[in-house]
Order: C-alpha cells, then structure tokens, then sequence
C-alpha cells in the first residue's frame, strides 16, 4: 500500500459498498414473499410480520422487506418509524389482569404461575419485532445501527425512550462479554478490516498507511472484541505501545521515525486509545473487560512487562476552566499563583491572566504561558482527583470516569502531553496516566464504583488539595 493520506469519504465507501450488497440480498428475499404494498402504513406493515403468516421463512423475508425500507428513509422517516414501532406497546387491560391474578393468587405455585404469564403480557409485542430482525443477514448490525439512529433522533419522547429500553435490554443481552471473542489486529490482516480500524479511530486519527503500520509494528498492539454474529466489525478496539518507563507525549510515541523497539525488552504495556466503533451500543459496556483481558494476554506473551498504564486524554480540562474563570469570583488561585501570574503576564489579577491562557494557544507558548506549567498543573489535578460530576460522586471528567470505574489510578500528570490543535482546545496539552496494576484493580474499582473514592498517588493527591476549594 502506498503512503498516502487516508480520507474520511474512503473508509465511508467501504460501508457503502458492504451496504449495498446486504440491502441487495434483503430486497430479493422481500421479493419472495406477499404482503402490504410498500406505501402501506408502517403500523400495517409491522402488524404483518409480527403475525407470522406463512412460517419462519416468510416472517424472515418481511422482516428483511422493512429493513431494506428502512435504510431507503430520511430523517423525518425513520421518526415516523421509530413512533410506530413504539406504539407497538403491552396491552394495558391484559396487564391489569395479570396483575389481578398474581394478587389474588392464595398459595407459592399459583403465584409462581401468574408471575410467569404477567411477565409474558409486560413484554410487548415490538420486541418480538426487533427480535425478528435479527433472523436476516446482518440483522444484528441492523439493530445496533437503528439504536444509533434512534438515540440521535428520540428528543424527550417517552414513548421512544421506553423502545430504546427495549431495544437496549435485547443489545445487552446478545452482546454479553461471554459471547465475545478477543483477536488481535495487525497488519496481516484483512484490508477492509483495516480500513475499519481507520474510520473508527477518533482518539488520534489515523493520517497514513505509514502512521496506520507503524501503529501496527512489533513493538504495538492492537486488540478487538467482535461478535459472532457480526464478525468483520469491531466493538471495540485498544491500542498499545510497548515501550521502556511511562510516556508522557503522544506525539512521540507516535512517532513514525522513532525506531522500532524490540518488545521483549519493553517494561511497559501504554493503552493510548480505546475507541467504541458502534454508537448503537452507547451504554453496553466493555472496555473493563477489554482492558483487563489484553493485560492478562500481554502479560502470558512478555513476561518482562511490569506496568499497565494509559497515556490519555483529559477533554473536559479546558471546558471546566472556562467555566470557572467566568465566574465573579472562581476561588482557582492562591495567593502566591495569583501573585505570579500577574507578575509573569502584566495583566491586572492572576485571574485575568487565567482567561488570557485560555482565550488562545498563542499566549500558552509564550515565555509567561509556559512559566505557568506548575499553576495549570495543579489546576489539573484538582479537576481530576477533586472535581466532581453528575451526582457528585463521579469524575467529572469523562475519560476519568472510565478509567476509575474500571479500577485505574491517576498515576501522573504530562503537561504538553498532546500538543495537537485538538488537544491544547480540549486540554491545554495536558494528558494523564492511568495506572493498571493488576493486584488492585478490583479494589480500587469497589471504592470508586462504591464510595467515589478515587485512587491517585499521594502526590497527586496533595497537589490537588494545594489551593482554594
């Protein structure tokens, strides 16, 4: 393969092309079967296959006639989908009177029983439909690509929540981690897997084929969870780098010029991306089990690795900033920062020097911005170890929270860790480590998980506590 930038609209084309075949095969199996025209109203047409005329065979075709409609709709048409396979609802009187008889059941079996069919009658007839959709080719990534539309265009209709619920429940339970299989990329493997591996990459884009084979060298890794049933399309994928102490800066670690390393000789396994590839499995998650699987194998194959850690992003940083400085008084400073800033930028106060770092990355390079390294350091450790999310018990940092809720430390701070344009606008270059250490990553994930304690070096943690609260 030659050395050349890779374009969005390509790897577009190769779901094109796998799309155009599936819609192929779904349109002559709705050919072989009769029912409502095509014009016909949604409500008509989904009432037609959940009544199963004709076998299995020919509820499989109608269920294959309503996928390939689908994928023919706009936006404004899958709404109008989505809302009729809403209404496709649990029969409110049948309910009630299943909940009267589990009521006036008088002993443990006739209650058992009356149980069993109130759980029938809950189930609504719409599951049966999207259960259907998964007896046609592909029909599983059918369904993770409905979910994906259906939790862009939902809004705050609660009858679509409820099908997402649905929908979700079933996406759960098919994708359950003991029915996934872990394999590793490489560059052997097949070209359109590769060119996958590429679309979906959105922590640091893949630019080239050289960038592409570098990360993909002997001195790197890269797993993926894949489905049986959808086994040419990842889930989710890691990538690692094999390298000697903790690195700090992801522009050197990707580095094409940088010298392959032999990896029996590396110490440290770097988990520098972790992309989720299906948007319809937002809330289905796996990354605990990725992360923990991959250290396992990593550890069988070197055994001269010792530590597991992320080189990773902080997105939220810059943003929380923003915030703060806005307000009549943040309360970021001490006395002495304040102090130092003024000194270093010649503006009024130490928190107009604040919002001067933050209004572009000209003054973060300047002589007084990079004297600021020890301030805005400081500031990141309050935002990762102090600052709290929704409920106030997470990390309010998204990328945190995966991590510490997979049982990860914050082991160390990189400024100018990412010095993209991406990442001075998301995190004024900052990056952290995230520690895996084997013997404690379940009881650190018991305290986050349990009591929003997050784990972090002794360091770290009186560098946070060293300012304002």
């Amino acid at each position: 393969m030659s050395d050349i930038a890779i374009l969005p609209s390509e790897s577009e084309g190769l779901f094109d092309r796998a799309l155009k075949r599936v819609t192929l095969l779904w349109r002559d199996m709705a050919a072989s079967v009769s029912g409502p025209a095509e014009n016909a109203s949604w409500e008509t047409r989904m009432r037609d296959c959940l009544e199963a005329r004709g076998g299995e065979v020919s509820a499989r075709n109608r269920a294959a006639s309503l996928a390939q409609s689908y994928l023919t709709l706009d936006e404004a048409g899958r709404a109008d989908f989505f809302r009729a396979l809403a209404g496709f609802d649990s029969d409110a009187a049948a309910v009630e009177m299943a909940m009267r008889e589990v009521s006036a059941a008088r002993d443990a079996a006739t209650r058992a029983s009356a149980k069993a069919k109130l759980r029938r009658t809950l189930e609504p007839p719409r599951v049966r439909l999207l259960t259907q959709f998964t007896t046609i080719p592909d029909g599983m990534k059918f369904l993770v690509d409905l979910r994906a539309d259906l939790n862009r265009l939902m809004g705050k209709d609660p009858m679509l929540g409820a099908l997402d619920a649905d929908l979700r429940g079933l996406l759960a339970n098919w994708f359950d981690i003991g029915f996934l299989e872990l394999r590793r990329i490489d560059w052997h493997s097949p070209a359109a897997l590769l060119e996958k591996l590429v679309g979906y990459e959105a922590v640091h884009r893949i630019r080239t084929w050289r960038d592409l084979k570098n990360r993909l060298d002997s001195d790197r890794r890269c797993y993926a969870f894949f489905h049986p049933r959808m086994p040419e399309e990842p889930l989710i994928f890691v990538e690692v780098a094999l390298v000697q102490g903790l690195s700090g800066s992801v522009q050197k670690l990707l580095d094409e010029k940088a010298p392959v390393q032999d990896p029996r000789r590396a110490d440290t396994a770097i988990f520098y991306s972790i992309n989720n590839c299906q948007r319809g499995l937002d809330g289905i998650s796996f990354g605990n089990f990725l992360i923990k699987r991959v250290v396992a194998l990593l550890r069988e194959e070197l055994p001269n690795l010792k530590t597991f850690s992320t080189l990773s992003p902080i997105p939220g940083f810059r943003r929380w900033l923003e915030e703060r400085t806005s307000e009549a008084e943040p309360k970021l400073l001490t006395e002495e920062e304040a102090k130092q800033l003024v000194e270093w930028s010649g503006l009024e106060s130490g928190d107009a020097a604040l919002r001067a770092l933050l209004a572009g990355p000209r003054a973060l390079a300047g002589s007084w911005g990079l004297k600021a390294e020890p301030v805005l350091t400081r500031l990141c450790a309050r935002y990762l170890i102090s600052e709290a999310g929704r409920g106030g018990k997470r990390a309010r940092d998204p990328v945190g929270h995966f991590h510490l809720s997979n049982g990860a430390r914050v082991e160390r701070i990189c400024w100018r860790g990412d010095v993209s344009e991406k990442g001075m606008r998301e995190s004024l270059g900052f990056m952290v480590n995230y520690l895996y250490d084997p013997a404690k990553i379940e009881d650190y994930h018991e305290a986050y998980v349990g009591e929003g304690s997050r784990a972090a070096t002794a360091a770290l943690r009186r560098l946070a506590r060293g300012g304002p609260q």
